[in-house]
């Protein structure tokens, strides 16, 4: 049987993908730019684009529009548990969290929001927009919500550079956990590809989420948005586990401390 030559795109993807397997790119874990390749491999523009595009299908880059290809680092494995915080998740796993701020509003809530946060309809929220980032790669953009009449001025504390939890405490909510936790998997919007700086072609996974306070009364909704190319999610039970223990541990001591 007579062998199949290479196309000269094929070449060109199986060199970056030694390369990438090798961690040739450094730090920076950019490919070189697409003239540059062009030179290296003596391809026209068509082979380049068509070997990125194998690579990108494959998980192994990232085509960034305008700023270029860069090798896909491992995904976050973010852990849900029933106190999930976005910092902790990324901190515990040597990854530098931070955020951008796109839109903070006071809105009347959309009637899911008002049955999530059990307000009346129309009620007051307060409308967060932000972009969750670690390491600088962009990993969610999120939608939140609180209500206004417990937390009068929210938004203006959160502009003066306090965290969510931090100012949250300033209303007496010290402490609060996650009631529920949805994920719906489906396709971007075009919106949401460029806020995520993802190819609009790759599935996001929808994450949406009640948080209450110790007592149960809910104080916040949000909807984020994640790329699954960059992140996969796991259930923590750990707490709940503890909890379980703490509680046999207590019945045995009290059994074992009964006179009768």
């Amino acid at each position: 049987m007579a062998k199949v030559a290479r196309g000269q795109w094929q070449t060109v993807e199986a060199a970056l993908t030694d390369e990438i397997a090798a961690g040739a790119f450094g730090e920076t874990m950019q490919l070189p730019t697409e003239a540059a390749m062009m030179e290296r491999f003596g391809v026209g523009r068509h082979s380049v684009r068509r070997a990125v595009a194998a690579l990108e299908r494959r998980g192994l880059v990232d085509v960034r529009q305008g700023k270029g290809v860069f090798v896909r680092a491992n995904r976050l494995d973010y852990r849900l548990s029933n106190r999930t915080r976005f910092s902790q998740n990324l901190l515990g796993q040597g990854r530098e969290p931070s955020g951008q701020s796109l839109r903070e509003e006071e809105i009347d809530a959309p009637d899911h929001v008002a049955e999530a946060l059990r307000l009346p309809p129309g009620e007051r929220v307060y409308h967060i927009v932000r972009r969750g980032l670690a390491d600088e790669e962009v990993v969610n953009v999120s939608n939140a919500y609180y209500p206004v009449r417990r937390f009068p001025g929210l938004v203006e504390a959160r502009r003066i550079g306090r965290s969510t939890t931090a100012a949250l405490a300033e209303y007496g909510v010290n402490d609060y956990i996650r009631l529920r936790t949805d994920l719906v998997v489906r396709m971007p919007t075009a919106e949401e590809a460029r806020q995520l700086q993802q190819s609009p072609t790759e599935p996001v996974i929808i994450t949406k989420k009640v948080d209450v306070d110790m007592k149960g009364v809910p104080i916040s909704y949000s909807e984020s948005v994640w790329p699954s190319e960059r992140v996969q999610f796991s259930i923590d039970n750990t707490s709940k586990l503890l909890d379980v223990l703490a509680e046999a541990g207590a019945a045995e001591s009290a059994e074992a401390n009964d006179p009768r």
